[in-house]
């Protein structure tokens, strides 16, 4: 007998739209929200949870078409619902699958009954109509209770990275992407290959997805060439693989007590049991020893797995945060997962072809696997969640074959993390230096991070043309406040 205060998912919906595609309606994120909600038959909710949009995820955020002031209230406003608490959650790509386990945890302890967690972005509507005199207004002022989360952002902005302008996603990420290549030895040309290999078959699921925003398939060549329409976006990036997030789209997960659904109605073969999850935080980025490796995500994915317990040859469906190539890499090197595994690595398509809606993608990824471990009843399906610079993970393993709820053992495991030495920084270089990674934009300078000769590491600027700069060895110093690296080392003193 299933215990009453089991949690299990009983409904998941999403919602999209397209400029320029029938049916488009300029609608918001609210709208968006509201309508993958009503999808997942959005009941009596007592606590309703939102996912941050990117327009309300970091201080200097724009919303060119305004906002909600209270986003979960306003989404249940157009359900007609008054949940006793409302939650807006943290930036980040880990903060859906962090909010399942966490909400199913609040019934399982008796203090809810059902939880419903929204969010969406309209990211791609606000894009097109910023400056149109007919431009549509998002804005909306709701009362009520909010637990505003705050943005989260504490550690993702290292001052030696911010001092030379390399603060976005792709830039950071390029950085890590560099760094595996280095550490595998690979050209150019082959890295290149590797991560066109990785996220061809992608292309090929999103396709087939009603809600994918770049719903084409593409050969490896065609994601790795670069083009007018893939430009290079920070080496080694061309456009195509990194995430889109000029989307339109929503999605919802709603959680009851076993007692609830029972209560409800809902068929038991609806029911989805969240057999076993975890939330880990890697280590500020510059402090990493490794910078191709995500031991936070291995050890997130490993514990979940191991709650349920089950192996990784148990999953019949992954699906693993795509935003770039290395969130998927490095969590399959951690593994032994291979790349190219028969069972496919992303139920969507991925954030780069299904698309990347803020913080919100994985609660599509976490809808499909529900839908998937329906049709395949006593399957198991694992979700992986990224967020920040492959700094905040969540892991979920979901199945509709009953498991009784299981509190996760987070902290030990984040203790253990923690206990790594960190890597030594130099803010102010001088001397012999090797290049350990670095990412280039065109027209600007290279952002490099190296190693001195006693194993500190430094972030300086190297030259705007200088080709492939990995291992490369020369000379760092300390200008007026400004770090530069140059692949010549300095004249010696005269004869």
């Amino acid at each position: 007998m299933i215990d009453d205060r089991t949690p299990v998912i009983i409904g998941v919906g999403e919602a999209s739209e397209r400029l320029g595609e029938p049916g488009y309606r300029r609608r918001s994120a609210v709208d968006l929200a509201a309508a993958a909600a009503r999808e997942a038959g959005a009941i009596k909710i007592n606590i309703m949870a939102g996912v941050r949009q990117f327009e309300i995820s970091t201080p200097w955020s724009h919303a060119p078409l305004g906002r909600a002031d209270n986003f979960p209230r306003a989404v249940a406003a157009r359900l007609g619902a008054d949940p006793q608490r409302a939650i807006l959650e943290v930036t980040g790509g880990q903060a859906p699958q962090k909010l399942v386990a966490e909400l199913a945890g609040e019934i399982a302890a008796g203090r809810a009954e059902t939880a419903l967690i929204v969010g969406a972005e309209a990211i791609s509507t606000a894009a097109a109509y910023a400056h149109a005199d007919d431009r549509p207004d998002f804005t909306e002022t709701v009362d009520g209770q909010l637990e505003d989360r705050g943005y989260g952002l504490d550690g993702l902005a290292p001052k030696q990275l911010a001092a030379h302008g390399l603060l976005d996603p792709p830039g950071q990420y390029a950085l890590f992407e560099h760094a595996r290549r280095a550490r595998l030895g690979l050209s150019g040309a082959d890295y290149a290959a590797a991560m066109g290999a990785l996220f061809a078959p992608f292309t090929t699921v999103a396709a087939a997805h009603p809600h994918a925003a770049a719903p084409t398939v593409r050969t490896a060549a065609e994601l790795t060439a670069p083009t007018p329409s893939n430009r290079v976006v920070a080496e080694p990036y061309p456009r195509y693989l990194v995430s889109r997030d000029k989307v339109n789209q929503g999605a919802a997960v709603l959680l009851a007590s076993v007692g609830e659904a029972r209560r409800l109605g809902v068929p038991q073969d609806r029911w989805v049991f969240l057999h076993g999850h975890a939330d880990l935080r890697e280590r500020d980025v510059l402090d990493r020893p490794d910078l191709s490796a995500y031991p936070a995500a291995v050890a997130a994915i490993r514990h979940a797995l191991g709650l349920a317990g089950i192996g990784l040859a148990d999953l019949d469906v992954i699906d693993l945060y795509s935003c770039f190539p290395i969130a998927v890499f490095a969590v399959c090197d951690g593994l032994g997962l291979p790349v190219d595994d028969p069972r496919g690595l992303t139920v969507t398509g991925g954030l780069p072809f299904f698309g990347g809606p803020g913080n919100n993608y994985a609660l599509h990824a976490i809808a499909e696997v529900v839908r998937r471990v329906r049709r395949a009843p006593g399957t198991f399906g694992l979700v992986g969640a990224n967020g920040g610079f492959l700094s905040k993970y969540s892991a979920g393993v979901y199945s509709t074959a009953p498991a009784p709820w299981r509190d996760s053992t987070d902290a030990a495991i984040q203790a253990g993390l923690g206990r790594v030495p960190p890597v030594p920084l130099c803010d102010d270089p001088s001397g012999p230096a090797v290049v350990e990674t670095y990412t280039r934009k065109p027209g600007q300078d290279a952002v490099i991070i190296g190693r001195l000769g006693d194993g500190r590491r430094f972030v300086a600027a190297g030259p705007p043309d200088g080709g492939d700069l990995l291992g490369a060895r020369g000379h760092v110093g300390t200008a007026d406040g400004r770090v530069t690296f140059s692949r010549e080392l300095p004249p010696g003193p005269s004869a």
